[in-house]
């Protein structure tokens, strides 16, 4: 699936809005993970087990919002954002959301891109 920051698709056009589409999920901190990453914040360098587990929910999230996108009949979302809160001291909310649309390529340049992605056309 075709997934854009963007607010249109140069080289492709729309043929119809499906709707607002998000992929949710809340994931609590592991206290051992928290300590080692304060210990780890003292000297510096990269906290890498909590940036794995952003990466993780980033895909998750990606995965269930291009589900929902599939299920009203969209093969594309556009205007596609990540927003991030914190809820009590433990939990964070990942959220990706967008505009699922029906898309269909009409350059060479976007049909080359739809191929890639396996669309029918």
């Amino acid at each position: 699936m075709l997934v854009v920051t963007t607010n249109d698709l140069p080289g492709w056009e729309i043929d119809r809005v499906c709707g607002e589409v998000m992929g949710l999920t809340v994931r609590s901190r592991n206290a051992f993970s928290q300590l080692g990453a304060g210990f780890k914040s003292l000297v510096g360098g990269e906290l890498k087990g909590m940036t794995q587990n952003l990466v993780n929910s980033r895909t998750e999230v990606m995965e269930r919002m291009m589900q929902e996108a599939r299920n009203r009949g969209g093969n594309a979302i556009v205007a596609m954002r990540f927003d991030t809160s914190e809820m009590g001291d433990v939990w964070t909310e990942i959220c990706a959301y967008g505009t699922a649309v029906v898309a269909w390529p009409v350059t060479d340049g976007a049909h080359e891109t739809a191929r890639q992605l396996g669309y029918q056309l």
